[in-house]
């Protein structure tokens, strides 16, 4: 079995692994970090995301070949004491219901708010349609992203 060497929450890792696993399986499975959460398993509903080399990406879709020598930053790297403005705004105004979706939307946010530090509600609402979330928080989620923009101004 080939192995792969990955930058992970910016900790050098190796792990022994087939070509074809998806990047979600290792990071839960292999590297036993289970905030990033398998929804679909096809890339559609944005549970897995994470980052990869600065880009929001799904990691149910991508492999760990595709990964391999590359940065890797999931929501527990995403602030070493979970204070992003995200995280911060989440707990502020409680957006989190079951929370399953959650690390998805906050890291597909993290990545989105870099390229665009000024969102308009309706960017916003572009952003998130990207990312399903089962009990339809998407007012808070909204609020949450919006708050985190404002917060890091």
């Amino acid at each position: 079995m080939p192995r792969y060497q990955l930058t992970v929450n910016g900790a050098e890792r190796s792990v022994d692994a087939p070509a074809d696993m998806p990047l979600l399986w290792v990071l839960r499975d292999l590297l036993d970090l289970t905030g990033t959460k398998y929804g679909c398993g096809q890339a559609l509903c944005g549970a897995c995301t994470v980052h990869l080399d600065g880009e929001a990406v799904r990691s149910c879709d991508t492999t760990v070949a595709d990964a391999a020598g590359r940065s890797v930053v999931t929501i527990e790297g995403l602030s070493e004491a979970a204070d992003h403005p995200l995280q911060q705004a989440w707990d502020e105004l409680d957006v989190a219901q079951c929370g399953y979706c959650q690390a998805g939307h906050i890291m597909e946010a993290a990545a989105w708010l870099q390229r665009t530090p000024n969102p308009t509600r309706e960017d916003v609402d572009r952003l998130q349609s990207d990312v399903l979330c089962r009990c339809g928080t998407y007012e808070r989620i909204r609020a949450g992203i919006l708050r985190a923009a404002e917060n890091r101004r």
